[in-house]
């Protein structure tokens, strides 16, 4: 059980307001305040001026799980747990850096002629940053989607198949910014929808809820030399992929 509080017994799953300890019921109720909240989300990026920010980033999380999470819009490093973080097999950027991953995808992001190119590329640095203990992939969809809007294109995730993106996105993890991600996203990219679109292209995409899923997140201390060699090597890994 992912546990990085070591509360679980006495507060349930990452301290949710329910208590609830059952992922079944974790993973509905989590997912219920996130459709319930969607519209708020797109609200408040909608009013932001200028370009997006890792303020916004965090505010967005905030928006869509602090009914249920009370932590909501703190990432690791604020919380001071889950220093490492993995997830099946992957592991991702340490707490200390991750708003640092998360900048650097805005940055692309906020350039509507690189994002324009390199959708998969800041889908991927986001996901690398995964600054939460848990809602990171609906968050980054929620800001994803208002950066392409900006852009005036959308990405069709009705017509997207989630073990294909989950295997695309994976691979842009290990060996970014190779044209992995960006030519799966290619022939998913469409004219920009009316905004009510979105939502409903959001809420009825396969998988998002998580209730089927099969890897758990595993979170580290900042000791934990073992878990401190495998961030080492996956870093290493993409630095030697964005160098060659």
């Amino acid at each position: 059980m992912f546990d990085p509080f070591g509360d679980f017994e006495t507060r349930g799953y990452l301290q949710n307001f329910e208590g609830l300890k059952r992922m079944d019921e974790v993973k509905v109720l989590e997912h219920t305040f996130f459709e319930a909240n969607l519209e708020d989300a797109f609200h408040f990026l909608g009013a932001v001026k200028g370009p997006l920010t890792y303020k916004h980033f965090l505010k967005v999380h905030h928006v869509l799980f602090s009914d249920f999470y009370p932590w909501a819009g703190q990432d690791r490093l604020q919380l001071g747990v889950g220093q490492f973080v993995e997830k099946g097999n992957f592991q991702f950027e340490e707490a200390s850096l991750a708003q640092r991953a998360i900048e650097w995808g805005l940055q692309l992001g906020n350039d509507p002629a690189v994002l324009t190119k390199k959708p998969g590329v800041v889908m991927g640095q986001f996901a690398w940053g995964h600054p939460f203990l848990d809602g990171n992939g609906r968050t980054m969809l929620i800001v994803h989607t208002e950066l392409c809007s900006r852009a005036n294109f959308s990405i069709d995730w009705s017509s997207s198949k989630k073990m294909d993106y989950l295997q695309a996105l994976t691979q842009e993890l290990t060996t970014p910014d190779r044209g992995l991600l960006d030519g799966y996203f290619k022939p998913l990219i469409q004219k920009l929808p009316a905004r009510n679109v979105w939502m409903d292209h959001i809420k009825a995409l396969p998988g998002l809820d998580g209730a089927n899923s099969t890897d758990d997140n595993t979170a580290y201390a900042a000791d934990d030399v073992q878990a401190k060699q495998r961030y080492e090597e996956a870093s290493q890994r993409r630095k030697r992929s964005q160098q060659g």
